[in-house]
């Protein structure tokens, strides 16, 4: 079986988000650790070579692939930020509804920048998000969270 690409590196994170090129991106990086650190109480670590991850739990598919993966994370991409853990809870509908700017992935949530979002819904996403990965973590089970 092929080895997952996101597994945690030992690259300094707030190093490589400082390193960011695009200076909105750097930014809003840095305003997620802030926000992330606050809502998970973890400090963040590099998952594979582009994504920030806070947090962990363990993820078993029936055909037996598994894993770790981070429960809230994000990447400043070139095109957008994407964010990983804010989508998937029961409330994501009405929050989102209220957010603002933003695209839906599969698993994820684009922003351009965080001046296109609201910050008390997009933290309500990041609490709520946070909480349902939890419960992830707990059973050990693979679900909607697993990347």
């Amino acid at each position: 079986m092929a080895e997952n690409a996101t597994q945690w590196t030992q690259e300094d994170a707030v190093a490589w988000v400082k390193a960011v090129e695009h200076p909105t991106r750097r930014a809003d990086g840095l305003t997620l650790f802030s926000l992330l650190r606050e809502v998970t109480g973890q400090e963040p670590r590099m998952w594979g070579p582009t994504i920030v991850g806070f947090d962990e739990y363990a993820y078993f598919y029936p055909t037996g692939h598994s894993g770790t993966a981070p429960i809230m994370g994000f990447s400043p991409r070139k095109a957008s930020l994407s964010l990983y853990g804010f989508t998937g809870q029961p409330e994501e509908a009405e929050l989102l509804a209220r957010l603002g700017k933003h695209k839906i992935g599969k698993s994820c949530l684009y922003i351009n920048k965080l001046a296109d979002v609201d910050p008390g819904v997009l933290r309500e996403l990041a609490e709520t998000g946070y909480r349902h990965g939890l419960t992830f973590k707990a059973k050990g089970e693979a679900g909607e969270m697993a990347y």
